[in-house]
């Protein structure tokens, strides 16, 4: 059986688990520790480690924040962002989409709640959240919008450059969960006017429970978050507690390939995904979403009037996929990502995501084909 769901979370690199490991088993100080060498080692790997994620993401490093997963980074830059503003007294109006992940969504439903208002922007038929929308949205009073990169279940990349654009003369903070995107498209995260970015380590062939909230000041100013946990003061008194520098060198150390290997993972990428087109389109799936806008490593495609379980469990001994964010996976309910495209229910229902990368062998794509179909009585 072949891992086809990457987009949940990705192998790691051998020389990021090596680099792991060593910083469990031998140098495993405290990098809060002042005095001796263990704490101090410590501390300067962690320091490298902010560094490699600052030269991918083009920010200072002082402004590199480690949390425990792109979850964590999200809320502290929606929910801590508000609260420092309306600390300062603003309490104005929010805009993000009805496609994010659900690690945005609850936290601006929670402001919604709290009494902010919230506009929900819609995604088109190929999957695209248009930067005309966000444009109309846009009001004096707008203190942020928070904006995916690139969908996690379609693989859609969205036109942050022109979000920017749009942006470029009002003061609203542009937050962007760049789960998807981080260590993969590097240029467009690198664009001055992203204020917070959030990213996880398992996204990127490193690993789990280690995120990054990247914080770019403006007119040598950072955005006023406000912390959601108390009690030691590390991270700029923004995410207090011990840090697991074992995590930290990884994802810096996976930063640090992404950086130098990301054009070649990515033309790895994109002949697999031909392969994969070629071989489901035939046996009868449609693809969701604008496949000129679209990761390499990630293709979504449906079976009208198919269901999508079945269809994995069919496919189940050759390869693993899912119909998904493996967040909303324990409670199995229609994607709410092609919900909010507008797609009808019977493509909704039937829809797969397939995400692999440049370490996924060959799949049996005729054996693939086939199962379905015999499922699809083709």
């Amino acid at each position: 059986m072949i891992y086809l769901d990457c987009n949940a979370t990705t192998p790691v690199e051998q020389a990021v688990s090596e680099l792991c490991i060593d910083f469990l088993s031998k140098e495993y100080g405290n990098a809060g520790s002042r005095t001796h060498e263990f704490g101090a080692r410590a501390k300067s790997a962690v320091i490298q480690a902010r560094a490699h994620v600052a030269e991918l993401l083009g920010v200072d490093a002082d402004g590199v924040l480690f949390t425990s997963g792109a979850t964590e980074s999200n809320n502290l830059a929606i929910l801590g962002l508000a609260a420092g503003l309306q600390k300062s007294g603003q309490r104005g109006h929010l805009i993000t989409s009805a496609q994010e992940h659900k690690a945005v969504l609850e936290p601006f439903q929670h402001l919604q709640s709290e009494g902010f208002e919230v506009t929900y922007l819609k995604p088109g038929q190929d999957g695209i959240v248009p930067a005309e929308d966000l444009r109309v949205a846009l009001r004096p009073d707008t203190i942020l919008v928070s904006l995916m990169h690139v969908n996690n279940e379609t693989g859609v990349i969205q036109p942050l450059a022109e979000y920017a654009k749009v942006l470029a003369e009002h003061r609203a903070y542009l937050h962007v969960d760049a789960a998807q995107s981080y260590g993969k498209l590097v240029d467009e995260l690198r664009h001055p006017r992203v204020d917070l970015i959030s990213a996880s380590g398992h996204k990127i062939y490193g690993p789990k429970g280690i995120g990054i909230l990247a914080v770019r000041e403006r007119d040598y100013v950072p955005p006023p978050l406000e912390p959601l946990m108390y009690g030691g003061g590390q991270e700029k008194g923004l995410r207090p507690g011990t840090l697991p520098v074992h995590l930290i060198v990884g994802v810096g150390e996976a930063s640090r390939l992404a950086l130098r290997d990301h054009a070649k993972r990515a033309k790895a990428c994109q002949a697999f995904r031909q392969r994969a087109m070629e071989a489901l389109v035939t046996a009868g799936g449609v693809v969701n979403g604008d496949e000129r806008h679209c990761l390499p490593s990630t293709l979504n495609i449906a079976f009208p009037g198919a269901d999508s379980e079945a269809l994995i469990l069919a496919l189940k001994d050759l390869v693993a996929v899912s119909n998904g964010s493996a967040c909303t996976s324990s409670s199995y309910t229609f994607s709410h990502v092609l919900t909010a495209m507008g797609l009808p229910r019977e493509r909704v229902k039937g829809a797969l995501r397939l995400s692999w990368c440049h370490m996924t062998p060959e799949v049996d794509w005729d054996g693939v084909q086939a199962r379905l179909k015999v499922l699809l009585n083709k």
